[in-house]
């Protein structure tokens, strides 16, 4: 399916301007020049220019604004499409839960699966982002990531 560009600008560009309503109330971080609200807010402001550059670009072109394209009718696509939206489901409502390291191993490890990657290769690129974002986020922005069933084993 391809949908017009200025339309999905304009869906992202809502998205980061909400983003960035959003993090206005987020904490400044004790003892630190920067908070919690940096990297999303740094994040949004990209995909803010990014999205209206698309969406003005969109309005220049005479493209349809939307065509169905073949693969809507593929059963490889369509179940990368759901694994996908079941990631995001699926951490959303168990990341408490299990915790980020799980969830994260999970949920990279199926959307490299869904994309076509050999599995042994899945598993060590997720073991090495989760552990790298974990880091990033847990021990350098201090972000209370959720540890679920490894709590015990917190560092």
């Amino acid at each position: 399916m391809r949908i017009h560009d200025s339309l999905i600008g304009g869906v992202l560009l809502l998205l980061s301007l909400a983003v960035l309503w959003h993090i206005q109330g987020f904490p400044p971080a004790a003892g630190q020049q920067y908070g919690p609200a940096l990297f999303p807010g740094l994040i949004a402001i990209g995909l803010g220019a990014a999205s209206a550059v698309l969406a003005w670009q969109g309005l220049r072109t005479k493209q349809p604004w939307l065509v169905l394209s073949e693969g809507l009718r593929s059963p490889r696509h369509l179940a990368a499409f759901a694994i996908t939206v079941g990631s995001m489901v699926f951490y959303i409502l168990l990341s408490e839960t299990l915790g980020f390291i799980v969830c994260s191993l999970v949920v990279l490890v199926a959307l490299q699966w869904a994309c076509g990657v050999r599995p042994l290769l899945a598993v060590a690129v997720a073991i090495a982002a989760t552990l790298v974002i974990h880091t990033c986020f847990y021990k350098l922005l201090k972000v209370p990531l959720p540890w679920g069933l490894l709590q015990r084993f917190a560092w």
